[in-house]
């Protein structure tokens, strides 16, 4: 009988070091510290910290924003780590956008007094980015892709029916105007 042939694990697989190898890395699949650094930034700012008797955790991250200024710096340049990583892993630009309009996102929720960082607690942009970023590399791109279109569609509709309520309530202050203005001649 003969014995199955061992698997190989990708753990156990080793890329050969020499000048034939450091060329070009393949589309989509970085390399694996790369990954670590993006995963090790995302739980420091957005999960190391459990809040005793939950299971609710904060990072770094609203910790900082309670510093107007610097911390929000010093938050959004981690971010900005993880967006190269997915830059290197030669995202889509739609998706980049989607990860800068989280940190965008973040940014804005840091910078309400008071409430700012608690939002920002809840929002976790940084393990966002870091999910977008490992379902890209896991070779998932399409799912990636249609969940970054329709976010943008939802945004758009919202967007627009913004829009759509502030020129109807610009029409209605105008109706009014005229009967305030139009009845008391």
């Amino acid at each position: 009988m003969k014995s199955p042939a061992p698997q190989a694990q990708l753990d156990e697989i080793q890329r050969p070091h020499g000048p034939a190898q450091t060329a070009a890395k393949p589309m989509g699949r970085p390399q694996r510290h790369d990954t670590q650094v993006a995963r090790f930034l995302a739980k420091w700012l957005d999960d190391f910290l459990r809040i005793p008797g939950t299971d609710f955790k904060i990072g770094l991250d609203p910790l900082l924003a309670i510093f107007p200024g610097i911390g929000s710096a010093l938050s959004s340049a981690g971010g900005v780590v993880i967006l190269i990583e997915a830059i290197r892993s030669h995202v889509s630009p739609s998706v980049l956008a989607r990860m800068g309009g989280n940190m965008l996102l973040n940014s804005l929720l840091d910078s309400l007094p008071a409430i700012g960082p608690i939002a920002s607690a809840f929002f976790k942009s940084n393990l966002r980015n870091l999910t977008l970023l490992q379902t890209w590399q896991s070779g998932r791109q399409e799912e990636v892709r249609r969940s970054t279109l329709r976010l943008w569609l939802a945004l758009s509709l919202l967007l627009f029916l913004f829009g759509f309520m502030i020129l109807g309530l610009l029409a209605a202050n105008l109706y009014l105007l005229k009967i305030l203005v139009f009845s008391a001649t």
